[in-house]
């Protein structure tokens, strides 16, 4: 049968206007052709829920649109990349091997540049109704790589820091109050050495916040820009350092290695990029019941991964219709489910109706698991090169 959420909502108004009925009419042809395609999605093979979640899609396009979805598992996307570049250097714009791809970064960047994707076409899906790009600018924004409708979100990300209640009755909600805890509370706070993932998304958390999120820090790094702009960090963590876990000496190597540090007490704030991490360990029994997580009240920094179609793609027409259903409330909603994936909705409640947001609101979360609500603002990662440049600098300081 088809979805309720993704057909039904979307033709209740294509009498509204003619532009609407002429978009509804490109929208049955798509449908039309995308009967009888098989779709080779590459993507990530790594996580069994994730392969699991792919087979569940796999059912329903099946059922709903005579589509068969087959998963190309792959350890590195880079090589998919790659391999959509060696197609199109060989001449190979049309029957390519990849029509559906799992992405966002520098490999979209990258296949941006190199004129690898098919489109615009995201938000032409009916399904892109339920996004507030205003909310989650993530969502049109990779890395700082504007989307221009290139490739549909799919999922997200966001720096989430977590506490136990039992010890922190009011944890700091920016980088300004995070310096007076640290003041308050020497040797109780520190965070992932970069280049580790989480460590690296700290710095540039503190950086948005401490820069006013500096339209430069969006636009390629320049030597000029660069020492300007991460003045204010660098003067910002000489004086936290000293106030850190092992007075700013020792710094552990990821963020899974703070998880026992709060267990024990040693630190009072631990951090993570999974909004969900911290309701996993509990389950686990590595954090206390009594922890919980929070996010900074001007927003944390976040990302979306997505999902894109090559320009040389076999089956365009049934890819769009994949990617349109696993945008839907329905599919995002059985994605969100911690039983399931527990990977954060792209949709804004805002936008749903009242139903679909009821059930979102019902998911079983985790105790330590904020609502998309209490999630808040999401700010957009800085350009892709200002990781780099960010990881190098502070070697430079503070490893020597």
């Amino acid at each position: 049968m088809a979805s309720l959420w993704s057909l039904s909502s979307y033709g209740a108004s294509l009498s509204e206007s003619s532009s609407v009925l002429s978009a509804g009419e490109k929208w049955r042809k798509i449908l039309k052709e995308a009967r009888g395609q098989s779709v080779y999605f590459n993507a990530w093979g790594g996580d069994q829920q994730v392969n699991d979640y792919i087979r569940w899609t796999a059912k329903q396009v099946r059922q709903r649109y005579d589509i068969e979805l087959k998963q190309v598992k792959v350890s590195n996307t880079a090589d998919v990349v790659s391999r959509i570049l060696a197609e199109k250097q060989a001449g190979r714009d049309s029957d390519g091997t990849v029509d559906m791809i799992w992405i966002n970064g520098e490999n979209f960047r990258s296949m941006k540049n190199h004129g690898l994707l098919f489109g615009p076409f995201s938000e032409q899906l009916p399904n892109y109704r339920w996004i507030d790009t205003r909310e989650k600018p993530t969502t049109i924004l990779d890395f700082g790589e504007p989307v221009e409708g290139l490739e549909a979100p799919w999922g997200m990300a966001q720096l989430v820091f977590i506490y136990d209640q039992e010890s922190v009755q009011a944890p700091p909600k920016s980088a300004a109050d995070l310096l007076k805890f640290a003041r308050k509370h020497p040797g109780r706070v520190t965070y992932p050495m970069p280049p580790d993932f989480v460590g690296t998304t700290f710095l540039k958390q503190l950086l948005l916040e401490l820069a006013q999120q500096n339209p430069a820090l969006f636009q390629p790094v320049g030597p000029d820009s660069f020492d300007k702009i991460t003045a204010p960090l660098w003067r910002y963590l000489d004086e936290l350092h000293p106030l850190l876990w092992r007075e700013g000496e020792t710094f552990v190597q990821n963020n899974l290695a703070l998880t026992p540090l709060l267990d024990d007490g040693e630190i009072l704030l631990s951090m993570s990029f999974n909004p969900s991490y911290a309701s996993s360990a509990i389950a686990n029994g590595e954090l206390a019941e009594s922890v919980r997580t929070y996010v900074h009240s001007d927003g944390t920094v976040g990302n979306t991964h997505f999902l894109a179609i090559p320009y040389n793609a076999r089956a365009k027409a049934a890819a769009q219709v994949v990617i349109n259903f696993l945008v839907s409330p329905e599919a995002q909603l059985h994605k969100a489910d911690p039983d399931v994936w527990g990977d954060p909705t792209v949709l804004s409640m805002g936008k749903l109706a009242e139903l679909d947001k009821r059930h979102f609101s019902e998911l079983p979360l985790g105790i330590a698991t904020l609502s998309p609500e209490a999630l808040g603002i999401t700010l957009p990662e800085p350009h892709g090169s200002w990781s780099t440049a960010l990881e190098a600098e502070w070697q430079k300081r503070y490893r020597q």
